[in-house]
């Protein structure tokens, strides 16, 4: 076995779980048994448990913090009461602007690409 991994040995040693038990295999009462203690590991082909060495033995940094998710609702500019655009601020109608066509020298300025 690499020694990268933990050994079957070390990882019945380190869980505590030697055999199967309740119609459970060893190796999935080992894979419970980290989850609940927050192991990082991951299952190969056979269903074996397979734990990084370094983990144990390398150095170890904070965690990153987790971010909270807030829906884009909830925040503070969307909470604000929805307003039609024909209305000011204090609740009267806005003047009622006309609205023109642009004209043929503005229609033409050269585009900025």
């Amino acid at each position: 076995m690499s020694e990268l991994f933990l050994t079957e040995e070390e990882v019945a040693e380190l869980t505590g779980i030697k055999t199967g038990r309740r119609g459970k295999r060893r190796e999935e009462l080992q894979a419970e048994w980290m989850r609940t203690s927050g192991i990082p590991f991951w299952v190969n082909a056979r269903g074996r448990p397979i734990i990084a060495r370094a983990y144990f033995t390398g150095p170890h940094s904070e965690p990153m913090p987790r971010r909270k998710s807030v829906p884009q609702a909830l925040t503070d500019q969307q909470t604000k009461k929805w307003q039609p655009d024909v209305y000011n601020n204090d609740g009267s109608l806005k003047e009622k602007k006309p609205w023109t066509l642009p004209t043929l020298k503005e229609r033409r300025k050269p585009s900025s690409r």
